[in-house]
């Protein structure tokens, strides 16, 4: 029997709208990045060589797109799986005409593994991913040793990982993980892109829970 991977998700069925089921079909083709296993070539994906910030899990994109549209001179690149944040998420690219802007809707461990070169990221993002809080699932949690040596592989020296959770115990593991990559180096706390709170993140703020912002630096 063939072994399956442990997945970081589960694809919820979620309630989408008419108009995020449209974007869906009418904006997909303008800001999506078709399915396959082959290497991207970002520059022919945006038409233009620029730095390359990849959100992983955006949620409903409203972070992904303000960036986007503060930082017409950088290119974002979104993975979620989840179709009504990714429909919410094309509509707002539409509507402030981003062009630095594309979505790829598919596992982000796949993606990084075979749709993005080594050396090819100047930033990864991951905000507010799933805490699986309960001890059997930890196993389900993004970040592990072999996740953070392949999302490192994919940075360019000098690049930043930013991380944000409002679980500490999550934190806490995050740091213990990452501290063990021989290619990141901690930043220390705080977030060095100024983002504005997401949704994850108001929530856990109103259940009193604390942020934690961690940074590392791709080193040589």
């Amino acid at each position: 029997m063939e072994h399956r991977a442990v997945r970081s998700f589960v694809r919820r069925a979620g309630r989408m709208t008419n108009a995020q089921q449209r974007a869906l079909v009418e904006l997909w083709p303008r800001f999506g990045v078709p399915p396959g296993d082959g290497v991207l070539d970002l520059t022919a994906l945006y038409a233009r060589a620029a730095p390359c910030t990849l959100e992983i899990g955006f949620g409903n994109g409203d972070h992904l797109a303000a960036r986007a549209q503060a930082e017409p001179e950088r290119d974002f690149l979104g993975i979620e799986v989840h179709l009504p944040g990714i429909g919410h998420l094309l509509r707002a690219a539409a509507a402030a005409d981003l062009g630095n802007l594309r979505v790829i809707e598919q596992d982000a461990v796949e993606v990084l593994r075979t749709r993005i070169a080594p050396d090819a990221l100047d930033e990864v993002q991951i905000l507010f991913p799933d805490p699986w809080p309960k001890k059997r699932h930890h196993k389900r949690r993004l970040i592990q040793p072999e996740f953070a040596a392949l999302v490192a592989s994919r940075m360019r020296t000098g690049g930043r990982l930013h991380l944000a959770t409002d679980w500490a115990p999550y934190a806490e593991q995050m740091r213990e993980v990452l501290g063990t990559c021989t290619l990141l180096a901690p930043l220390g706390s705080g977030d060095p892109a100024g983002r504005e709170a997401t949704r994850f993140e108001r929530r856990g703020l109103r259940l009193g829970h604390a942020v934690s912002d961690l940074s590392y630096l791709r080193t040589a």
